[in-house]
């Protein structure tokens, strides 16, 4: 089905549980690691606007069907629309889901996401701007995009520049994979919860009739332990990661992270700059740059920018490095990108320059974000 060009959405992909004051969504595509397509974020989005008007609904529940919450946005659907159409269509594929990110990220009730498997790119936008997040032994975070000639959307310039020290910019750079311990460590997620209590944790929130964030917590905790950290977590690495991705450019942290190698031989540091080396050029310059502006801005403003990046990247006049991902990675599978430009120093700042500024298209307008009113203290402090 095409992503863009059903306006019903299939009842199937995003089905809806009514537990007394509290909702149950569950993401229904499990074969696609519940990858989300243009008709899912809008029911989304819907389902979200009507639970926040309905005083009968004290509570959302989020949570994803088999081994993954959500594995991100369909890129090869989107990917498709634009190729048989304009990117347009992936634009406004964008638009709703950013609208979306930014409903959760003010949302007046609490939303829990069980995040029990896969999380990565566009099902961090529909959880980590959620007031509770549940990690458990399953969970495996990544914000992978460089390496597929993207950059870290749907409001994650906001979310990883509020992590611990540059820990945020290590993980957009590099799309490093976390566990549930790094998640709840590092801030991502806010409990951890051992698989086999899920079931009783689901049940005891459907009981609280409550929105009282305290109470909430509290029940979560009732459930919660704490997890092992690995010894090999790169969190334990926090003080080399402060000192090679505070700097400047990329190429900076390249070099820094070269002079560690030297000073000590760590696997981790080796692992790192692969990663780096290859992801896109461009990628990897446009994201540090949105990362580093997100620390300085709202949740909103974060999402007007992405916006504005996606685009660009969308309509591929100044780089076609999303197609070429997008082939190397999921089409042909041979992992081998051919970047262009294919080096760090060819990217300048005026090309990065062109990826944060207004799109000179005819009909093009920054993203609108709606008006939200009546905000808990916890979402007005993210504006």
């Amino acid at each position: 089905m095409d992503a863009l060009n059903s306006t019903k959405p299939d009842d199937h992909q995003i089905l809806v549980e009514e537990k007394l004051s509290a909702r149950i969504l569950t993401l229904n595509r499990p074969k696609q690691l519940n990858a989300l397509l243009f008709q899912m974020i809008s029911r989304l989005l819907e389902l979200f606007i009507a639970y926040e008007e309905d005083s009968n609904v004290k509570l959302v529940i989020v949570k994803g069907k088999g081994r993954a919450f959500c594995a991100g946005g369909d890129v090869a659907a989107t990917i498709r629309d634009i190729n048989e159409g304009t990117w347009r269509l992936g634009a406004k594929f964008y638009w709703k889901q950013f609208t979306l990110n930014y409903t959760l990220a003010t949302y007046r009730k609490p939303q829990v996401s069980i995040l029990n498997g896969i999380v990565m790119g566009g099902g961090a936008g529909a959880s980590i701007h959620g007031r509770f997040r549940v990690a458990t032994e399953n969970s495996v975070f990544a914000m992978p995009e460089t390496a597929l000639g993207l950059f870290p959307d749907v409001g994650a310039s906001y979310f990883l520049s509020r992590l611990p020290g540059f820990f945020g910019e290590y993980l957009g750079l590099t799309g490093t994979r976390l566990d549930g311990a790094e998640m709840l460590v590092c801030g991502l997620a806010t409990h951890f919860v051992p698989s086999e209590r899920l079931s009783l944790l689901e049940e005891a929130l459907c009981k609280l009739d409550s929105s009282d964030p305290t109470i909430i917590s509290a029940v979560i905790n009732e459930y919660s332990k704490q997890p092992y950290m690995k010894e090999k977590s790169a969190y334990h690495r926090l003080n080399v990661i402060d000192r090679c991705f505070s700097r400047r450019t990329v190429e900076e942290i390249i070099s820094a992270l070269e002079r560690e190698a030297l000073n000590k031989k760590d696997d981790w540091i080796s692992k790192t700059i692969q990663s780096l080396k290859r992801a896109s050029p461009t990628s990897l310059k446009i994201s540090l740059r949105s990362i580093r502006q997100g620390r300085l801005q709202g949740v909103g403003q974060c999402l007007v920018r992405e916006y504005r990046i996606a685009c660009h990247v969308m309509q591929g006049k100044l780089s076609r490095d999303l197609f070429e991902g997008f082939r190397a990675i999921l089409l042909d599978k041979d992992k081998n990108p051919k970047w262009e430009p294919s080096k760090l120093e060819l990217v300048s700042d005026d090309m990065v320059d062109s990826y944060f500024s207004m799109m000179d298209d005819e009909g093009w307008e920054d993203l609108k974000l709606p008006a939200r009113f009546n905000l808990p203290a916890y979402a007005i402090a993210k504006l």
